[in-house]
């Protein structure tokens, strides 16, 4: 059984930072793990790919050849991908152990985990390869700046758990550049009646149902609710990665492993 994060959010959340940061905990503790991307308009890495989708196809190549846009270019070739998924894709995961521990970079386009179905058949052509899949979805604590946004960044966390079916983790990045952490404790804890009355304060009263309906989505049923993390502190990594481990099973089948030990490498 192999297992993997899909790490998924908006343009600009940080997902390639938390990619390369995840990565170098993982080193640190001895831990193996592949990340492998999956934007074809990707240009530099902070990380060692270990799968690349430009291998298959290129954004830069795509708008050159079809004239399309950055958008319709990066639909396209995401496309590509779903049409290779029983050749290329199973061909490059066949590199791997049963037991191999994958991270894939998705491109930030809201589309593709919000209403294209391009990742949820991505992910069932995993889930027939016998992998644990966890959606791992990143949205910037520095949008979160008033309740209206923090609900705009509920409704599209919502909508991607509801489309892709999925253990889901929700992650506030950036903490670090957060000079208030206080701020944002508010939201992290969300009460129905403190949303509902910031909300009424910020909208017409014409909309007065519709808050009142987020709000208790957001509280009562407890269906989104994010974890936030400083990359500055490898307690915080831990902690987020043992949560997105917890989901997907890891570890509960391993065999030991007994590594060899030698007494004079220390001296």
């Amino acid at each position: 059984m192999g297992y993997a994060q899909l790490v998924i959010g908006p343009a600009g959340s940080g997902k390639s930072t938390y990619c390369s940061s995840l990565y170098q905990h993982c080193e640190a503790l001895r831990r193996t793990i592949h990340i492998v991307n999956l934007d074809p308009a990707a240009e530099h890495f902070d990380y060692p790919v270990s799968t690349d989708i430009r291998e298959l196809i290129s954004l830069d190549d795509v708008m050159e050849e079809l004239g399309l846009g950055p958008n319709g270019g990066l639909l396209y070739c995401m496309e590509h991908l779903e049409d290779n998924l029983d050749d290329w894709l199973a061909e490059e995961l066949e590199n791997y152990l049963d037991d191999d521990y994958l991270v894939f970079d998705c491109p930030g386009q809201i589309e593709l985990f919000t209403h294209v179905p391009v990742l949820r058949n991505f992910i069932e052509h995993l889930k027939r390869k016998n992998f644990n899949v966890c959606a791992v979805y990143l949205l910037d604590s520095q949008f979160i700046t008033d309740v209206t946004k923090y609900i705009s960044g509920c409704m599209s966390s919502l909508s991607a758990m509801v489309q892709l079916e999925l253990p889901h983790v929700n992650i506030l990045s950036k903490m670090d550049l957060v000079k208030n952490k206080k701020d944002l404790d508010y939201y992290l804890e969300p009460e129905a009646r403190v949303l509902l009355s910031a909300l009424n304060q910020h909208m017409a009263p014409q909309f007065g149902k519709l808050n009142k309906a987020l709000a208790e989505l957001v509280d009562e049923f407890s269906m989104v609710n994010f974890v936030p993390l400083d990359l500055r502190k490898e307690k915080s990594i831990q902690y987020v990665l043992s949560m997105i481990d917890n989901c997907i099973q890891y570890g509960e089948d391993a065999d030991v492993k007994i590594r060899d030990f030698d007494p004079d490498a220390d001296d």
